[in-house]
């Protein structure tokens, strides 16, 4: 198994286990994350491969129809499909559908509808990645190197969060199809989190460097960087699930739990980017629970108010 922060397994672990106790979850609290996730989901992916549209922009396309001057009909049509796949993948894992090629076409024809004549079909002819460390595979190879990423998924050799990033690098690294693919891994990497019992994770646009990083590592042989970045989206996804879901582990900002901390905001600020502190970034806030505030102490020999 490839090394990661322990710390944060152990977080992911607890939270799942916190989730496992709740379930089944109200329907209406299910269709009110599904919504929340869908717009999150859509806006992150799409801002990562530079489409413009603003996170509240995006929102009133999805959830309101509306056009916004200024913009492409490229960038609305990212929107509406993007958010069309995420349903689709949600569908999928509660059917407990294959990952194979007949799904991952299906997910890239929603994807690019409207926007590349080849949607959902594989390209047939070479490509070249400016400042890629190795070529995408050669396009007479991909349904060969596809075949062997879906019988590594189907045979799940790797724990979920490790196989979900090896799914999500592998598919870009092949690079299947003429353009939509890290879309579409992102929308791969969901669908296989749920189908494996964690929430659906967001990428955040705000990490894109650090992301291409972990990719650009990954294509050297090390993929340890980018299991720790989906890590991290993972925990996230469990605090954030968990604080709507009325879990006693609620999530308040740094700000409120620093009043009754030995340590300030800055403090628990900077303790929480070193990963030291389990918290999550809301709207650019740090949040964390009472429950890890208490863990934090215990470790560095502070008593919480």
């Amino acid at each position: 198994m490839t090394a990661v922060d322990t710390h944060i397994m152990e977080w992911i672990r607890e939270k799942s286990e916190l989730l496992n106790a709740l379930r089944p979850l109200d329907k209406d609290l299910v269709e009110r994350l599904h919504h929340e996730m869908r717009v999150l989901h859509t806006y992150n992916s799409n801002a990562i491969e530079g489409n413009t549209l603003t996170l509240s922009e995006t929102k009133l396309i999805l959830n309101e129809g509306i056009t916004i001057g200024g913009k492409t009909l490229q960038e609305h049509l990212e929107a509406t499909n993007n958010a069309q796949g995420y349903d689709l993948i949600v569908r999928l894992a509660h059917e407990q559908a294959p990952i194979n090629h007949v799904t991952i076409q299906q997910i890239h024809e929603i994807v690019t509808r409207g926007i590349l004549e080849s949607a959902g079909r594989y390209r047939t002819k070479n490509v070249r990645i400016t400042g890629a460390v190795q070529s995408p595979t050669d396009w007479q190879h991909i349904i060969r190197e596809m075949d062997g990423l879906i019988t590594d998924i189907a045979q799940g050799n790797r724990p979920v969060i490790e196989m979900t990033a090896y799914l999500h690098h592998r598919f870009v690294a092949i690079l299947p199809f003429i353009d939509g693919n890290g879309r579409v891994a992102r929308l791969l990497g969901n669908l296989y989190l749920i189908r494996n019992g964690f929430p659906p994770i967001v990428l955040d646009q705000k990490n894109r460097l650090q992301y291409y990083r972990a990719l650009r590592k990954a294509d050297c042989g090390d993929l340890s960087g980018f299991v720790q970045f989906i890590a991290h989206a993972v925990n996230e996804a469990l605090s954030q699930t968990l604080a709507i879901a009325g879990d006693k582990g609620t999530l308040i900002p740094l700000r409120e739990l620093a009043q009754v901390s030995p340590y300030s905001q800055e403090y628990l600020s900077l303790a929480a980017r070193k990963g030291l502190l389990d918290a999550t970034k809301i709207s650019d806030a740090w949040h964390a629970t009472r429950r890890a505030l208490d863990e934090y102490c215990r470790e560095h020999g502070r008593k919480q108010a």
